[in-house]
């Protein structure tokens, strides 16, 4: 696999998003299965594993840590902060909280480096922007665990264009991650031409548009199959009305694939990867297929005309549905379209 520089590391151009491997999408697989789909992933070369405190209220990482440490020379390891699961009410169950104070910060990195069997993590993110802490504070944080050699970079996730030359400002950001796919196209707005300016990368999570684009979801009635923990249930793209509408593009998208000789999901990656050379796709899933699948797309090549029909066909003006929730947008810092 060709590769790409993400903050100071060359690593695969396609890397692997774990998350899925313990969190948002339904029953996760077995850890056992989880583990053989990690070790497969290292195997086809992937030297650029993410992860988060998050995904399963540590158990994501707990995963990668015990599948993982053996081999922990061969890759490059991502993790976030500032996003975990928290017993509010004192009754053994962990909500998800937005937390970017310094000692929160400090402690969960404590948490994640036991929990990742690890003495450094290579690339540290602010999961989400605590908007009632200053982002200075939050960096500053992160600032401190650099020099204590405890992470070796920093990174964000989900913030704007002025939250991320706030905190540059502060240390230097390694890599900013946040959503990015034919059918999300918000970086487009400014962080990626600031992200260029800094001298930043940029990771995409979600280049398969959460399954969309992977073509797995055929007709009205597959969103009434999601499982009660999917995340994908409380997105308005998802839902009837949004989704039906967005199941229009599908075909057209599937015979583009075919015109490039791969399939939709590989074609989506592909796309990702032909925006810039400073862009590192990140697709998640849980099973082995599908991963060689998605990894099948560092060897699709198309010309231009062809990624400019991809770019008129789904567009932030013909997908139907913001991709959040209302209350999931308010608690997110990046720049959003606005209605026509």
């Amino acid at each position: 696999m060709q590769t790409r520089k993400l903050g100071p590391f060359d690593v695969g151009a396609i890397g692997l998003g774990c998350m899925n491997l313990s969190h948002a999408y339904g029953v996760p697989p077995s850890p056992e299965e989880g583990g053989k789909l990690l070790l497969r992933a290292l195997e086809m070369g992937v030297t650029h594993f993410d992860t988060a405190a998050l995904y399963g209220f540590g158990a994501n990482e707990k995963l990668v840590g015990e599948v993982l440490s053996p081999h922990r020379s061969r890759f490059t390891l991502a993790s976030k902060c500032g996003m975990t699961g928290v017993d509010v009410k004192g009754d053994g169950k962990l909500v998800r909280v937005i937390d970017g104070r310094p000692a929160t910060i400090k402690a969960t990195c404590e948490a994640s480096l036991r929990n990742l069997r690890t003495d450094v993590i290579d690339l540290y993110y602010l999961h989400r922007l605590d908007k009632q802490v200053p982002i200075e504070d939050s960096v500053g944080a992160l600032a401190d665990l650099v020099s204590e050699g405890k992470i070796r970079t920093i990174g964000l996730s989900e913030v704007s264009a002025d939250t991320l030359r706030r905190a540059h400002a502060v240390h230097p950001v390694a890599a900013l991650q946040t959503e990015y796919s034919p059918w999300t196209r918000n970086p487009e707005i400014a962080v990626l031409e600031t992200c260029r300016e800094l001298g930043v990368s940029f990771v995409a999570f979600s280049p398969l548009a959460r399954g969309f684009l992977a073509d797995a979801l055929r007709d009205p009635t597959a969103v009434d199959a999601f499982a009660d923990k999917d995340i994908r249930r409380g997105m308005p793209r998802f839902q009837h009305g949004h989704f039906e509408a967005n199941l229009l593009l599908l075909d057209a998208f599937r015979q583009l694939a075919r015109e490039a000789g791969c399939t939709p999901a590989q074609l989506a990656i592909v796309w990702v990867l032909a925006k810039g050379d400073d862009i590192l796709p990140i697709p998640g899933t849980s099973r082995i297929e599908h991963l060689e699948e998605n990894l099948g797309a560092a060897d699709v090549r198309f010309d231009q005309a062809l990624l400019q029909r991809i770019d008129d066909l789904i567009n932030e003006r013909t997908v139907s549905g913001p991709r959040y929730p209302e209350a999931t947008q308010a608690e997110i810092d990046t720049e959003e379209f606005r209605p026509a």
